[in-house]
């Protein structure tokens, strides 16, 4: 039964906020050298290092949200609670992320980061697999469909690897993790 009150626009546009929100809470952990000097970035390199990757999930992430909902005519309470569920994980970002930057991409907190990105992965395939099993076969044949669960599953065996890597080879891990948002750069998989 739909959502009657609750347009697939209104879901989208609470989402986008969401994520504009998780973008400034990220940016506001960056801090400035006390030396003026480049060579004070250097030391730097960890957090601008995290903060360039979580920000580039959270882009794909919009981006991809913002592709699938597209093909939601009317939201159901179920995707409703899909969509919060997903948003909430996506939310404790900027804490993995800080954590990663102040260990310096130590193995627990990368652990823990690149478990995050498997959970937010979990509950993005729940709502994309949601939205491409209610979509219309006009919208999306079945063969867009398969490459689109195929890559999903690709990208979060991924991340799970990662997640295992990080235990012995933190730095490694996180060039995984970047590795696999390639896959969700776009999102149309007619490709």
């Amino acid at each position: 039964m739909p959502y009657d009150k609750l347009t697939a626009e209104r879901l989208a546009a609470y989402s986008d906020a969401v994520f504009a929100v998780l973008v400034t809470i990220m940016v506001l952990d960056l801090k400035v050298p006390d030396e003026p000097a480049f060579s004070a970035l250097w030391a730097l390199w960890p957090t601008i290092v995290s903060y360039v990757g979580s920000y580039l999930f959270i882009a794909i992430i919009w981006i991809n949200h913002d592709h699938l909902m597209r093909f939601v005519e009317s939201p159901t309470l179920g995707l409703i609670w899909i969509n919060f569920v997903h948003l909430f994980l996506v939310s404790l970002l900027p804490f993995a992320t800080a954590w990663t930057a102040r260990s310096r991409l130590a193995s627990s907190p990368v652990v823990f980061y690149a478990g995050l990105f498997v959970c937010i992965d979990i509950a993005y395939n729940v709502f994309e697999r949601y939205i491409l099993t209610h979509a219309h076969a006009s919208q999306m044949p079945a063969r867009v469909r398969r490459v689109a669960r195929r890559r999903s599953l690709v990208v979060l065996a991924s991340f799970s690897t990662a997640m295992l890597v990080a235990f012995v080879a933190p730095r490694l891990s996180f060039g995984l993790i970047c590795c696999a948002l390639i896959l969700h750069l776009r999102p149309d998989a007619r490709t």
